[in-house]
């Protein structure tokens, strides 16, 4: 298959539309309509069908897609480590991150890279820790940085330990619960999860971890700007950070539980795909990340 069809194929499923993948590509429209069809003999399968807005990709033309925009990702990736192989640092690193590391590690991170690398381009996706894992999994990122989950199958992802978190439970000042001091105070409290389902959130864990029945959630998010919209204008409460809640952006607006049982702790990680070499670059980024852990340390 040629790379110029299956670019035609992606623009077109992308765009919803030949004219439009043909404009995006900077070619006329007969001429990605040619490709299309050279793809379709090929795979002896319809890729493309047509909608009244335009075309849509066929069952075919979805499984042709994304393993086209796997290998020419792939093939960039490729062309990136070859270069920078060579003692040149271009390209790009794409990394997600838990809302924490966003706030108070990648800024120190980025920072002193930049000064290093000042030819690489940074990417910041801020993803909460379900949406880390599948996003490295498929490529789409370069590195993670999230709590490594207790049943990530052994050897999936190379990992390097960042630190250990500690979580807090967090309301707004003056909140009537702001002064508890055992989680079982807090049971038929209004809380947020940051969960898909609710199922699987970090204060279920605390509760469960002090033989304690875990409450059912007030409301679930998935968004922290959510979460502390919830807290600092309301009657919520909820698990976070405590180097988040103490940051100096959000201490004025959080009141910091003083539970007598102990913090939930978990591990805070650097996680990269296994397979294949680093980019030079991940690699370097990978080392002022360890310095911003330091720098962070030090200040909160």
């Amino acid at each position: 298959m040629k790379l110029t069809a299956l670019n035609a194929l992606i623009a077109a499923v992308e765009e919803g539309s030949l004219r439009a993948a043909a404009r995006r590509l900077k070619l006329s429209q007969p001429a990605v309509t040619k490709m299309i069809r050279e793809l379709e003999r090929e795979v002896a399968a319809p890729v493309l069908q047509r909608s009244t807005g335009g075309v849509l990709p066929t069952q075919q033309g979805k499984v042709l897609y994304e393993h086209a925009r796997r290998a020419l990702r792939e093939l960039d990736d490729a062309q990136v480590l070859i270069e920078q192989l060579g003692g040149h640092m271009v390209g790009d690193l794409v990394v997600a991150a838990v809302p924490m590391a966003v706030v108070t590690l990648l800024p120190e991170a980025m920072r002193t890279f930049a000064v290093e690398c000042p030819g690489v381009q940074l990417c910041v996706r801020e993803e909460l820790y379900f949406g880390q894992l599948s996003l490295l999994r498929e490529g789409a990122v370069d590195l993670a940085i999230c709590p490594v989950p207790d049943s990530l199958a052994p050897g999936e992802f190379e990992i390097e330990h960042l630190q250990t978190l500690e979580m807090a439970v967090v309301a707004r000042p003056g909140h009537p619960l702001a002064r508890a001091r055992h989680l079982r105070q807090l049971r038929e409290a209004a809380w947020v999860f940051t969960s898909r389902l609710g199922k699987s959130s970090y204060a279920r864990r605390l509760f469960e971890a002090a033989g304690l029945e875990p409450p059912e959630p007030r409301c679930i998010v998935n968004s922290t700007l959510a979460l502390l919209s919830l807290v600092c204008q309301g009657d919520h409460i909820a698990l976070m950070p405590l180097v988040l809640a103490r940051h100096p952006t959000l201490s004025p607006h959080l009141s910091i539980i003083p539970l007598q049982e102990g913090p939930l702790t978990l591990p805070l990680g650097a996680l990269t795909r296994r397979e294949g070499m680093l980019k030079p670059a991940l690699r370097q980024f990978m080392l002022h990340l360890h310095r911003a852990v330091g720098h962070a340390s030090a200040r909160w």
